[in-house]
C-alpha cells in the first residue's frame, strides 16, 4: 500500500467518526435546546477593542446571535455576515442590521452586496459550533465552509456552544480543521492558550 493509500485509509475512519459524532450532537442539541443568550461575549476585551467583527445570523437550534449582532451595531462596529459560495467556500459581507439586506438561502439568511475583501482588517470572528473541546478544536455542521474561511483570517476567533457542548473528550480532527481562540456558553467564556490549556 502506498503512502497516499495509507493516508486515505486513515482519513476515512476519521471522517466517519466525525459524522457519527455530529449526528449525535445534533440530536442532543435539539432535545435540550433553550433560547439562551450569549450577549455577555460583547464585553470581552477582544470584542470591545475590535473595529470589524464577523458574526453570523443564527437560525434553528444554533447558538443565538440576534442580540449580539444588534449590540455590535449599536457599538459602532463594522459587522460582517457570511455568505457561502457554490464551491462551499465562504465570503463576508457588511451588514447594516436590516432584514431587507438579507436573502434566504435554504434555512439560512445571507447578506446581499459586495464581498468584504480586506480580511486582515477582521479583528474578531464569532463562529457557530456543535462542540468545542478543551484544546479549542471545533466541530461544525460538516460543510467545511468555516474551516476554509477561518484559515485566511488572523483575528480572534470565538465559538459559541451550549453549556453541555464544551469540553469532554478530545474531538477527532483532520488537517484542514481550524481551532478557535476561545469558546463561550451562555454563562462562560473560556480562552485557549497556544498549548491548548483553557483559562477564563
Amino acid at each position: 500500500m502506498s503512502l497516499g493509500e495509507r493516508r486515505g485509509a486513515l482519513l476515512v475512519p476519521m471522517s466517519a467518526a466525525k459524522s457519527t459524532l455530529r449526528e449525535q450532537l445534533r440530536r442532543d442539541r435539539e432535545l435540550s435546546f433553550m433560547p439562551d443568550s450569549w450577549l455577555h461575549i460583547v464585553q470581552a476585551r477582544e470584542i470591545q477593542s475590535a473595529n470589524v467583527v464577523a458574526s453570523y445570523y443564527s437560525y434553528g437550534f444554533e447558538p443565538q446571535t440576534h442580540d449580539i449582532n444588534g449590540a455590535l451595531l449599536r457599538a459602532g462596529k463594522i459587522l460582517l455576515l457570511p455568505r457561502t459560495l457554490k464551491n462551499r467556500d465562504i465570503e463576508w459581507v457588511v451588514w447594516d442590521g436590516s432584514e431587507r439586506s438579507l436573502k434566504k438561502s435554504g434555512k439560512v439568511h445571507e447578506p446581499v452586496g459586495e464581498a468584504f475583501t480586506d480580511l486582515e482588517a477582521i479583528d474578531v470572528v464569532i463562529v457557530p459550533a456543535l462542540h468545542i473541546d478543551r484544546e479549542g478544536n471545533r466541530l461544525g455542521q460538516g460543510g467545511g465552509s468555516y474551516d476554509r474561511g477561518l484559515s485566511r483570517i488572523a483575528g480572534w476567533k470565538i465559538g459559541l456552544v451550549g453549556a453541555a457542548e464544551l469540553g469532554g473528550v478530545r474531538l477527532p480532527i483532520e488537517s484542514h480543521d481550524q481551532k478557535v481562540d476561545a469558546a463561550a456558553t451562555p454563562t462562560l467564556l473560556l480562552r485557549f492558550t497556544p498549548n491548548g490549556a483553557g483559562h477564563l
